[in-house]
């Protein structure tokens, strides 16, 4: 089974409050011209710029909860869809935790790219919403210098002054530029990939997706997340992206990009440091993550969790790591199944109960350091995955959700502010779906919306 490139997600209505933007649009200026005398015209002054009046409304604790005898029944004919498939899922109160809902919500289930809210989630317990990952050039033998990768897939080759993929990433350009001030001359560049360990890609990876653009091997150092036509959402990735960086050192500083060579993964190199850069912070790569459903990204997160642990930044350490910090914090975890942090493997499993159990904590005040999750997440019809979900529909605007995809697969976990005002957490997982699987998914979110759901 090929995956397919739907993973992604953006804003709703978080918590205990509701999003507003009341924005007052005033027409373009109105040029009358009344003849006078001879060539005389007359100009009404022009009118007072646009404004925009953002406001939070704070949602009613006294909003009236659906009953789990309402919702049953709201949601029965959106339920019978036979497109749905094998369908689990869990909906609860965000103010009172009470569960109003729920169908086979312990069963795992393929999650795909709901998954990289496990990986959100411990990455905001485990690692400071500000670390950067650093990327180095050193050198330990006279003209050869060794670029070493530390996680940061945000690297770009772009030139400067042209936009990079990722915001405020760091650049090729001034790694060498440092090297050049240096003084130290240059013959030879070398990449060291050793601050990971184990494969490069995960069980139940199809390779295709290399060139399909949602996936690239995971490797410490890369240019754009391994993109190699960094400009289009369509671009395929690299199947050598570290190879590809080094490159683009040897070629920024006049160099052969055809000696660079890649360091046995086991070697690490620790010579004199001649220039380093920094990826952007932890929050703004987790909203990128989170946003646009970034593969990469999530792997790359995953292992930075990993050695907050002190546990191997592979596929299973990382994997271990985020299940280890989500335990901690009282998620129940059982009955998952992961073998990398994004959800791109057809072999990982969850549970709606998980799922439900870290929006529940983020929107509440279990856990307040899961509170960011509230505004990574995409809003239905409004950004990033669900930027063109939900549009017509009560819904938009007014949920926020995490998006995943894969052949077969639709599933979709987040918050929902219903008619009465009332928020919702909900996880819904679809697998072995009909040809319109995720519009009977959607369907069935915006109920949570839309339903008189009280009686």
């Amino acid at each position: 089974m090929r995956p397919t490139r739907w993973q992604r997600s953006t804003y709703v209505v978080v918590g205990a409050a509701v999003l507003l933007l009341v924005v007052a649009v005033v027409a373009a200026a109105a040029v009358v011209a009344s003849r006078q005398t001879g060539d005389e015209v007359a100009v009404e002054p022009a009118p007072p710029p646009a404004t925009a009046e953002p406001e939070v409304v704070p949602v009613s604790t006294d909003a009236t909860a659906p009953t789990p005898r309402g919702l049953a029944r709201a949601l029965a004919p959106v339920l019978a869809d036979p497109n749905l498939g094998r369908f689990t899922g869990r909906i609860t109160d965000a103010m009172t935790g009470q569960e109003l809902w729920a169908l086979g919500a312990e069963i795992p289930m393929q999650p795909a790219s709901t998954n990289k809210l496990l990986t959100a989630a411990a990455a905001l317990l485990a690692l400071d919403r500000e670390d950067r990952l650093t990327t180095r050039v050193v050198s330990d033998t006279p003209g050869t210098v060794v670029l070493v990768g530390g996680g940061d897939q945000t690297l770009s080759a772009a030139p400067r002054g042209e936009e990079s993929w990722y915001r405020d990433a760091a650049r090729i350009v001034d790694l060498a530029d440092q090297v050049r001030r240096s003084g130290f001359a240059v013959n030879r560049v070398q990449v060291d990939v050793s601050a990971y360990t184990g494969p490069t890609m995960a069980v139940g990876w199809d390779p295709l997706d290399i060139d399909g653009g949602d996936i690239a091997p995971i490797e410490p150092v890369m240019l754009d997340g391994g993109r190699t036509q960094p400009v289009s959402v369509e671009s395929r990735r690299s199947k050598t992206p570290a190879l590809d960086a080094g490159r683009a050192l040897a070629v920024a500083l006049g160099v052969d990009p055809n000696t660079v060579t890649v360091l046995p993964r086991d070697r690490s190199v620790d010579g004199t440091e001649i220039a380093s850069v920094q990826s952007p912070p932890l929050m703004q790569r987790l909203r990128d993550m989170m946003n646009f459903s970034d593969n990469v990204m999530a792997e790359s997160i995953g292992r930075e969790v990993a050695v907050a642990l002190s546990r191997p930044a592979s596929f299973d350490g990382a994997a271990r790591s985020v299940l280890a910090t989500l335990d901690d914090a009282g998620i129940d975890t059982s009955g998952a199944r992961l073998f990398d942090s994004s959800g791109l493997s057809v072999d990982d499993r969850l549970t709606a109960l998980t799922l439900d159990e870290i929006v529940t904590a983020a929107v509440g005040d279990s856990e307040p350091a899961l509170r960011p999750l509230v505004d990574l997440v995409p809003i239905a019809g409004g950004s990033g995955t669900l930027s063109n979900r939900y549009l017509d529909t009560a819904a938009a605007g007014y949920l926020r959700g995490k998006t995943g995809s894969l052949t077969g697969t639709n599933t979709l976990t987040g918050f929902v502010t219903d008619k009465s005002g009332r928020v919702l957490t909900f996880a819904l997982m679809s697998n072995d779906a009909g040809p319109t699987g995720r519009t009977a998914l959607d369907a069935f979110a915006a109920t949570l919306r839309s339903c008189g759901c009280a009686a």
